[in-house]
């Protein structure tokens, strides 16, 4: 696991450590001091640690103008134990969300396993983002991820399949990425609000 390093090609366009506004703001990160682990597996220092013991993001871009975030999650969303969704919403999402962002995009194929507890972190987030027009996609998400979002119906809180199953993410630019997710967001909601 310590192999599985954040994405980094879009550091020319953003690094979260450098942003006032981040949540990560002033961050220093070694390059060869593995500190953190998930279980017994040592994980790669160019994650950041968010207060969960199982889970860890990288904020991989941001655009303010467009109040829009992509959040690249790695390791196990476990709410039943740790209530990683309320450490998520605490501190990265609600951050950002006072910032003015209010579509976020999360890129989960590095999510190993998902445990769920409760839908009401989720309801609550899905009803403050959509106040503002915004949503939140799931991207490159595991199958059997998924598939136990979809068990409890967790995945309505999201805009997610479909067109966003084909995604090549790391072959595009981050703002033609944001551009094509918004559009499809976009559709998926207007659609749904006509039911």
């Amino acid at each position: 696991m310590h192999g599985i390093e954040p994405y980094y090609n879009w550091r020319h366009h953003y690094i979260a450590s450098e942003d006032e506004r981040s949540p990560f703001y002033g961050r220093e990160y070694s390059e060869i001091y593995f500190t953190h682990a998930i279980y017994n597996h040592v994980i790669h220092p160019q994650w950041d640690e968010i207060e969960s013991p199982t889970l860890f993001v990288k904020i991989l871009f941001v655009d303010y103008e467009s109040g829009i975030g992509i959040i690249e999650l790695f390791g196990e969303w476990n709410d039943a134990i740790n209530n990683d969704i309320m450490i998520l919403r605490r501190e990265v999402t609600d951050v950002l969300f006072e910032q003015g962002i209010s579509k976020f995009i999360l890129i989960g194929e590095n999510v190993l396993n998902f445990h769920y507890s409760d839908d009401s972190y989720y309801e609550d987030w899905f009803d403050e983002v959509c106040e503002e027009d915004g949503w939140i996609a799931l991207l490159d998400f595991r199958d059997h991820v998924v598939q136990e979002l979809s068990e409890i119906d967790i995945d309505s809180y999201f805009v997610m399949g479909g067109a966003l199953d084909i995604v090549e993410w790391r072959a595009m630019e981050p703002l033609h990425l944001i551009n094509m997710i918004d559009s499809y967001a976009q559709k998926r909601l207007g659609v749904e609000n006509f039911d």
